[in-house]
């Protein structure tokens, strides 16, 4: 059986060094981070040198691989906007993302891919595949080979990705020669939102999971494991601890066993019990303490 790798979204107080530190005190194998402030588009934001190189040393000394580290894209960039400017915009903040991810050497950045507004879904798909293609032309593989994956959505208003239809039509608006660059991932609050019967029993979960795997072509990149504080199909993003939403405990043991889950990061988007953190506390938040040990009681034997 092969590693599953456990993490979180961990707080950057203090900066990426000190988040690496904070992962690290909860022994977690795989986290996420920002590169840039999460609520501007970013698409003049680089990586400097010294702190690439200070994170990718932090990351060695916690034993953290940076193949198993993601970064998660500005919330504002909406690839799927029918206005011109917002999506040329977002396009651009995108491939930024893809650079500054690039640059520190990860496993992958993920987006949500936007909201159609008030044009056609499947145009909308096209414009958030063109903009991974974008990115992908624009920044030339490393080593590394960091990738741009699509996160699922909890299908509110007119926001894109919330089916598997529509992530395979955005991934086929890449050429071949650049599609083993991308791929998409799954947040287990957004499938149940979107009316996913991942909760029902293992069984229902796993043919859920079957579904994007036979309409997509390939098995999810990454999983963010989130319960939920909204009933499902409510199509609302609100995280919760994991066992204290409407999701509830079972449905993460029953995805921790799934083949799908190993190999892959697997990270926690819940919520902390820390409103502030100083910046230089490199202590473990303890709602990631309790998720963490919840979730490696759920590991195979």
């Amino acid at each position: 059986m092969s590693a599953r790798f456990l993490g979180a979204h961990v707080p950057d107080a203090g900066g990426l060094v000190m988040a690496v530190r904070r992962a690290a005190a909860s022994r977690m194998q795989a986290m996420q981070m920002f590169t840039a402030p999460p609520t501007y588009y970013g698409e003049k934001v680089s990586a400097k040198a010294p702190k690439v190189d200070a994170f990718r040393k932090a990351a060695a000394e916690a034993g953290i691989a940076l193949r198993h580290v993601m970064v998660h894209s500005a919330y504002v960039l909406n690839t799927a906007s029918p206005e011109p400017e917002k999506a040329a915009r977002a396009r651009s903040g995108l491939a930024k993302e893809l650079e500054r991810s690039t640059a520190y050497g990860v496993g992958a950045c993920c987006f949500h891919p936007g909201s159609a507004g008030d044009s056609d879904p499947g145009e909308a798909c096209d414009r958030a595949g063109d903009a991974i293609r974008f990115a992908l032309e624009t920044v030339a593989e490393t080593d590394s080979g960091t990738r741009v994956l699509i996160e699922n959505t909890a299908g509110a208003g007119r926001t894109m990705g919330r089916s598997a239809e529509e992530i395979a039509r955005m991934l086929a608006r890449v050429p071949p020669s650049l599609r083993h660059r991308t791929g998409y991932g799954l947040d287990t609050c957004h499938l149940f939102a979107s009316g996913k019967e991942i909760a029902v029993s293992p069984e229902a979960q796993r043919a859920v999971f079957d579904e994007y795997e036979r309409l997509i072509g390939e098995r999810p990149a990454f999983f963010h494991l989130n319960d939920s504080q909204h009933p499902f199909g409510s199509n609302k993003d609100r995280h919760a601890c994991i066992g204290e939403g409407l999701i509830g405990a079972e449905p993460f043991r029953w995805l921790l066993q799934d083949p799908r889950s190993e190999g892959i990061p697997l990270i926690l988007e819940t919520p902390q019990e820390r409103d502030e953190i100083a910046e230089d506390d490199a202590t473990a938040d303890p709602a990631d303490e309790r998720a963490m040990a919840l979730l490696r009681s759920f590991l195979p034997a």
